[in-house]
């Protein structure tokens, strides 16, 4: 039982960091600033872990962790650090400003979608 919860979380794992990448390279083409380093296992196989950091604006800084020991969300401004997140928490605070940030891009991209 343990072998196989130990092969979903790396599963889970893998497509965080997938996601990350995804949403690091959507934000950079919109002009936003946003990094996603990904991190090998030792043995050549990446995805094993990855670090995302993304600036929202007025130095306000997002930076998603994610790798076999856990999942951690901080979220800081100026440098002083707002909250953070671990686990299941972590995974919907990024799927809260991901939902934001893509919201924001179509109001701003097209006025049509106001009127839904």
């Amino acid at each position: 039982m343990f072998l196989r919860l130990s092969e979903q979380y790396r599963s889970v794992v893998q497509d965080l960091v997938m996601s990350l990448q995804a949403l690091a390279s959507s934000l950079k083409k919109e002009g936003i600033t946003a990094t996603c380093y990904v991190c090998d296992d030792g043995e050549g196989r990446n995805g094993s872990g990855a670090s995302f950091m993304a600036e929202l604006g007025d130095q306000h800084m997002v930076r998603f962790l994610v790798s076999d020991f856990g999942i951690s969300w901080v979220e800081s401004r100026n440098g002083r650090e707002l909250v953070k997140f671990e686990g299941a928490e972590a995974i919907q605070e990024l799927q809260r400003i991901a939902s934001n940030l893509q919201g924001s891009r179509r109001t701003t991209s097209s006025p049509q979608s106001l009127q839904g």
